[in-house]
């Protein structure tokens, strides 16, 4: 196995002179042109020869080749024509690379299984294989991504992805801030999420307008066990944050309407010494987790049909 190349920006400039290619700003093509960096976030995904790694938006490759020099093996998807063959030639020599030329996401809620299928091929070739995703995520499909394979029963062990500041900010956003919605929640109430490092437009060619960050994500197994049905709770979010600014009570009585009577929507909230006008960006995400709780049981209870996942 050879070293991989460095890809600097001057090098990446002549890789697509040569071959007639021109990044394309609407697949969030910015390749990550600080090697320090590169290098760096394989060190805070403690990436070794244990590990089966994902990498979704192989670009260039890269990123790819130094996960392939620590990795037990390495999946990388991109679903770019042109990007794929350049990728294809940057992992030539590497025997321990899956590359593919598909579309990670089967549709906007659910990876594409066959790819889950190759993790889990490699994650049993040998005992006490590890898996992690590690990418610079493409911009328009980093939050299907990560928020797709938390849901995932897979035995992911760590994230460590270079996403939009923005959306790194939303991850880990506090109750009441202006950020903090579905997505916060969905992800706090399984894992730790941790902003490393916030990076500048000038470490990525071509620089994109916004800043991005290094996040990194690592499963909590007790947080995820206090949520007694993760397919409801999912559902409970999207519907609750999409009106989060209305007053919960009402927003929960429409909700459910066809499932609970208001008195026994009233019931569960009483049951939390949750006020009705207080609003759902308000509540911690341990509350809304005992609260999505709740009200499954109730319905249960009432014997009405189960919420229809929207």
């Amino acid at each position: 196995m050879k070293e991989a190349a460095r890809q600097t920006r001057s090098y990446l400039m002549e890789l697509f002179e040569r071959h007639g290619f021109h990044p394309r700003t609407d697949l969030g093509q910015n390749f990550l042109i600080d090697l320090n960096l590169v290098e760096y976030i394989v060190r805070q995904a403690e990436v070794s020869s244990r590990d089966v790694v994902l990498e979704v938006g192989a670009g260039t490759g890269g990123l790819t080749t130094f996960l392939a020099q620590n990795a037990a093996h390495v999946v990388s998807v991109e679903v770019d024509r042109s990007m794929f063959q350049l990728a294809q030639e940057a992992v030539q020599s590497f025997p321990n690379v899956t590359l593919l030329n598909r579309d990670a996401l089967r549709n906007k809620n659910t990876l594409d299984p066959e790819i889950l299928q190759l993790v889990q091929q490699q994650l049993r070739t040998e005992p006490g294989r590890r898996f992690k995703l590690v990418s610079n995520l493409p911009f328009n499909i980093a939050t299907p991504v990560v928020s797709n394979l938390v849901a995932t029963d897979l035995p992911w062990e760590r994230m460590v992805v270079t996403i939009q500041l923005e959306l790194a900010q939303k991850m880990t956003a506090a109750p009441s801030s202006s950020q903090y919605g579905a997505l916060s929640v969905w992800i706090q109430s399984q894992c730790q999420a941790k902003i490393l490092r916030k990076l500048a437009p000038t470490v990525f060619w071509p620089r994109p307008k916004v800043f991005s960050a290094i996040l990194r994500i690592s499963p909590d197994a007790e947080r995820q066990r206090q949520i007694e049905d993760r397919e409801f709770f999912h559902d409970f979010l999207r519907r609750l944050f999409h009106q989060r600014r209305k007053f919960l009570r009402r927003v929960l009585v429409g909700m459910y309407r066809k499932q609970l009577e208001k008195c026994e929507v009233d019931a569960v909230l009483q049951s939390l010494a949750i006020d009705q006008n207080t609003r759902a960006e308000q509540l911690d995400v341990e509350t809304l987790v005992e609260l999505s709780n709740r009200l499954r049981r109730a319905i249960a209870d009432a014997g009405g049909p189960e919420p229809a996942s929207r």
